[in-house]
């Protein structure tokens, strides 16, 4: 889990017309370590239908496949793992139904929850919304102060996500993000592998500076 640097989200939404796995196929092309399928409007057997599809996608390219929310449907289509909000079953119990081999990530919006997270045995946690997004409307941004808080103290693997674009990217960054979560800036692109690559090259050169002075990411 400490080697991923591009977390991509489904997003149906912002890409109508287009097939969903054409999309998280061009971002896996593109250099995405992470594909996460977040639906939160389909039936069980709907989300169902669609993970057990992307799940032969992403073991076709070796790469691990997290389910939003939902921690039957991942142990049914043996995603690599789920991950909760806030307001989903709790961590413990979660990990009780999926054992110690799968995945688990936590969304958190205050040092408290990522404090939490962490003590519970989260493997990675979500940092955000870091910018005014769609995907979360009521939700107040923590901006990039939060960022730099949790990179201060949080010791598990953690991706900042929420309204991240090719344009404020560099600001996350700086904050001391290495792992960057997109969704409507990726899957809703003209050039959905383009713009993958882009944000690549953003975040390796990072890593990279960070290698060179011997920190540890």
């Amino acid at each position: 889990m400490r080697d991923f640097r591009l977390y991509v989200i489904t997003g149906e939404e912002y890409h109508p017309g287009r097939d969903l796995l054409e999309v998280m196929e061009e971002a896996i092309r593109g250099g995405e370590d992470i594909v996460q399928l977040r639906d939160k409007r389909g039936t069980k057997r709907e989300v169902l239908r669609k993970a057990r599809a992307l799940r032969e996608l992403t073991r076709r390219y070796g790469v691990t496949f997290i389910v939003n929310d939902h921690v039957d449907i991942a142990l049914a289509c043996d995603a690599d793992g789920v991950h909760l909000g806030q307001d989903d079953l709790p961590l413990p119990e979660a990990r009780h139904i999926l054992g110690d081999d799968k995945i688990i990530g936590v969304s958190t919006h205050a040092i408290e929850e990522a404090r939490r997270a962490e003590a519970e045995g989260a493997d990675y946690i979500g940092v955000g919304p870091v910018f005014p997004t769609k995907t979360k409307e009521n939700a107040a941004p923590v901006t990039t102060a939060y960022v730099r808080q949790v990179a201060a103290e949080i010791r598990i693997p953690f991706v900042a996500i929420g309204g991240i674009t090719l344009d404020n990217v560099g600001q996350v960054l700086e904050a001391g993000a290495r792992r960057i979560c997109a969704v409507s800036a990726i899957v809703g692109s003209a050039d959905v592998r383009g713009t993958c690559e882009a944000f690549r090259r953003m975040i390796d050169r990072y890593w990279e500076r960070d290698e060179a002075k011997g920190d540890r990411t």
